[in-house]
């Protein structure tokens, strides 16, 4: 009798094997998420960064990482110098540190 327990519980505890592909979907689907929120947002900002430091040329005025804002007095290859301030005080900055052109406010006339 114990026996035939025995044999009746090695057999109902057998299931199909499953697709390998079914257990690694979560995995993929995490890593498919984290790139279209994450990766390529990012990939896209730096390409608009690097094209707006291409085009940078004399007069332009921009800010840097640092949060320095100046107008562009002259270019070189990797580096810019630029105008601060009102008086004659000019610095040179890497083109990597500068974050953004600074559009200049247009004030209404009344």
């Amino acid at each position: 009798m114990i026996e035939k327990v025995a044999y009746a519980a090695d057999g109902a505890g057998q299931a199909a094997p499953a697709n390998p592909i079914f257990s690694f979907m979560p995995l993929i689907l995490l890593a498919l998420i984290f790139y279209l929120l994450l990766i390529r947002p990012q990939q896209k900002r730096q390409r608009e960064t690097q094209e707006m430091i291409k085009a940078l040329k004399k007069g332009d005025r921009i800010i840097t990482v640092g949060g320095i804002v100046g107008t562009i007095t002259s270019l070189q290859d990797d580096y810019v110098v630029i105008k601060t301030g009102e008086g004659d005080s000019k610095m040179e900055i890497l083109k990597n540190g500068i974050s953004g052109l600074r559009n200049p406010v247009k004030q209404e006339k009344k």
